[in-house]
C-alpha cells in the first residue's frame, strides 16, 4: 500500500478538527466513495488529473491522515516521485497548508461549526471564528491558465493544452473559493483554450497531409 501518511498531535476539541476537515474537503471538490470497498473521499478525472483520495480519522488528540492518488493501473501512488510531480507537489502543498490551519489557536474552547462560521467574531460576546482554507488565489491562477491557453492554440498548441489543463486542476480547488467568478471564467477560458488547441492541432495535421499529396 503506497501513501502518504501523517499522524499530527493537535490536541484539539473533535468539532474543531471535523469542521476544518470538512471545509477542507468541501472547498477542494472532494465526495465521499469508495476505495477497494473502503469508504474514502475523492476529487478529480481520469484524464487530466487523475484520481486524489484522502481518509482520515481523529482520536485522542492526533489526527491520522493517509492521502495517495490512483496509479495508472488502478495501484496506489504516494504524493513522491517522478511521475505526476506536479498533481503530487499540489496535493501535497495542500495538506501541508491543512495541517497549518489546523494548528491554529482557538481563542476559547468548545467551539463549534456554526461557531466557526460566524462573521461576527470581532463584537464582545460573538461566536467564535477560525481561519480556514482560501483557494482564491487557485481562481486567479486558473484564469491566467485559461487566457495563456487561448493565446498558445494559435501558436504551439500542445503547450496551450497543457496549460488549459493545468486551468481546470486549479479551477476544481478554487470553485468554492472567496472568488467564484474569478473560477468560472477561469474554467470557461481553460476550456475554450483545450478546444482551440485540438482543433488548431488536428487542422495543421490535416493540411499537411494535403499539401504532401499535392
Amino acid at each position: 500500500m503506497a501513501r502518504y501518511t501523517q499522524d499530527v498531535v493537535l490536541n484539539k476539541p473533535d468539532d474543531f478538527v471535523a469542521f476544518m476537515m470538512n471545509d477542507f474537503l468541501q472547498k477542494h471538490s472532494f465526495t465521499q466513495k469508495t476505495w477497494k470497498g473502503q469508504p474514502a473521499y475523492r476529487r478529480g478525472d481520469g484524464f487530466f488529473e487523475g484520481y486524489r483520495f484522502m481518509t482520515w480519522n481523529y482520536n485522542n488528540g492526533v489526527l491520522h491522515l493517509e492521502a495517495w492518488l490512483k496509479g495508472p493501473f488502478g495501484g496506489e501512488q504516494a504524493l513522491t516521485g517522478f511521475w505526476g510531480w506536479a498533481v503530487k507537489a499540489g496535493y501535497k502543498s495542500d495538506i501541508d497548508k491543512l495541517i497549518e490551519l489546523l494548528h491554529q489557536t482557538i481563542p476559547e474552547p468548545g467551539m463549534t461549526a456554526a461557531d466557526a462560521s460566524s462573521p461576527n467574531a470581532s463584537e464582545p460576546g460573538a461566536p467564535i471564528t477560525v481561519q480556514t482554507v482560501d483557494n482564491s488565489q487557485k481562481a486567479v491562477l486558473s484564469l491566467i491558465m485559461g487566457i495563456l491557453s487561448i493565446c498558445l492554440s494559435f501558436f504551439i498548441p500542445l503547450f496551450a493544452f497543457l496549460a488549459g489543463a493545468f486551468g481546470i486542476i486549479f479551477n476544481r480547488s478554487s470553485v468554492n473559493s472567496s472568488k467564484p467568478g474569478l473560477a468560472k471564467a477561469g474554467k470557461i477560458c481553460s476550456i475554450v483554450g483545450i478546444c482551440l488547441a485540438l482543433a488548431i492541432y488536428v487542422l495543421n495535421i490535416v493540411l499537411t497531409l494535403m499539401s504532401a499529396t499535392l
